[in-house]
Parts: C-alpha cells; structure tokens; sequence
C-alpha cells in the first residue's frame, strides 16, 4: 500500500537560508506519526513545506504517491493534507459555527455530516456554537482549530503543537479527542508536540529532528525514551 504522505530527501528554507537538510520520512495510512526535536530544530517549516507554505530546493513530497513538491496551500488541501499551525489561530470575528463551516469550503456537499462529526468530537463547541471564536478559552479555541481542519475531511491531518500552553485537564481532553480519531482508519495524523504523554499514547512512529536533520526514527516507545531524550532533547 502507498503512504499518506511519503518526504524524500528534502531540503528546505526561506529566502536562501537552509532550514530542513535531506530530510525523508513516511506517513502510513491510518497511522499517526509524531515529530519531536529541540527548539529551532525545524519542526514547524517541515509541516509548512509540507503543505506548501516553504518552498521546497530538493528532494520530493508525495501524497498518495502523487509528487505534490511546492504545490500551493490550496492544492494541498484539496490533496487531502491539512494543516492546522501552532498558535490556535481561528478567525476571531466570526463564530464558532462560521469558523467551522469554513473549513469545509473543499466538501460542499459534505459540510452537514462533517460538522455533525467535529461536534460529536468536540461538544464543548455544539454549546458555543453562536459564540465568537475570540471569546472561547484556549483550550476550546484549539479544539476548533482542529475540528476547522477536519472539516476538510483530511487523509492526513498535520498537527503543530496542539497542547503548547494548555491546561493539564484540557490536554487530557485534547488527547481523548485525537485517540477518538484514531477509529477513523482512513485518517493519519503527523504531530509535532513535545508532550510525552501524547507522543507516547498516540503515535506508532517517532521522528526525532535535530538542526533540521533527521537524528533518529524508529516506533514511538524506543524513540520516546528517558536515554534518547537526554540526548538529543537535551531532558533530564
């Protein structure tokens, strides 16, 4: 079978700086892969290379086995890649409905369904439907993020950091939710997050990336260990 999302051999940056050196991973379908390296390490430009946001100087990106290298962002989506960045960010003037509704641009004649589905993830935000995205907590703001990003209805759904900042009560939330995702075998996941408890309870595969290079794979509980911490992250 052909791999979600196949990275050969990238090399990656902004405006003739080099960030992301021969880098090559894989996303099996139905398999969630985490991403995990120091501050700086290039985390955050692969998932923009990826989906189109950083501009590819070598190397392959392939979803489905189709070559999408330095395809635009909306072409990406449509190849069923989403992307859903650091930072919750939702469109704050709009309402947690408008939000949704506008994830689903690429599936018109899917947009019912998928919200039922978001909302039946996420019924914290069936009850704020109405509310502006701005005035949620951070917590529910991601919650939307992510569920904006599902309206798409993604093979593969890119995750950066999304419990960076949150409470503990709403990260084990956050980790119910995305497990909850896991029964959706057509979906894949590729997150970058820090917390072990994450990494470890939700993805099958680890990429530890360290100046923009691959430093060690391999499944999640031999990567995600107290050793090859110290080592490459630097924990104690």
């Amino acid at each position: 079978m052909v791999d979600a999302l196949t990275l050969q051999e990238i090399t990656a940056g902004y405006q003739g700086s080099v960030v992301l050196r021969s880098v090559s991973l894989s996303v099996p379908v139905g398999q969630n892969v985490a991403i995990v390296g120091p501050n700086g390490a290039g985390k955050s430009t692969l998932l923009k290379a990826i989906s189109g946001l950083v501009s590819v100087k070598e190397g392959s990106i392939r979803i489905n086995g189709n070559d999408t290298t330095n395809w635009p962002p909306e072409k990406i989506v449509s190849a069923g890649v989403v992307h859903v960045p650091e930072g919750r960010q939702v469109f704050p003037g709009l309402s947690v409905e408008e939000n949704l509704w506008l994830g689903g641009y690429t599936k018109p004649s899917r947009r019912e369904d998928l919200l039922a589905d978001v909302l039946d993830l996420f019924p914290r935000l069936k009850e704020r439907l109405r509310q502006a995205a701005d005035s949620l907590s951070g917590g529910e703001q991601q919650m939307l993020a992510i569920g904006r990003g599902l309206m798409a209805e993604p093979q593969v759904l890119m995750l950066d950091e999304p419990t960076l900042g949150l409470a503990p009560v709403i990260v084990d939330l956050m980790i119910d939710a995305l497990e909850n995702l896991r029964s959706r075998k057509e979906l894949s996941l590729l997150v970058v997050e820090q917390s072990v408890q994450l990494t470890r309870g939700l993805c099958e595969h680890a990429y530890i990336l360290v100046d923009g290079k691959i430093a060690a794979s391999g499944a999640t509980d031999e990567v995600i260990n107290d050793d090859m911490m110290k080592i490459y992250l630097g924990t104690h």
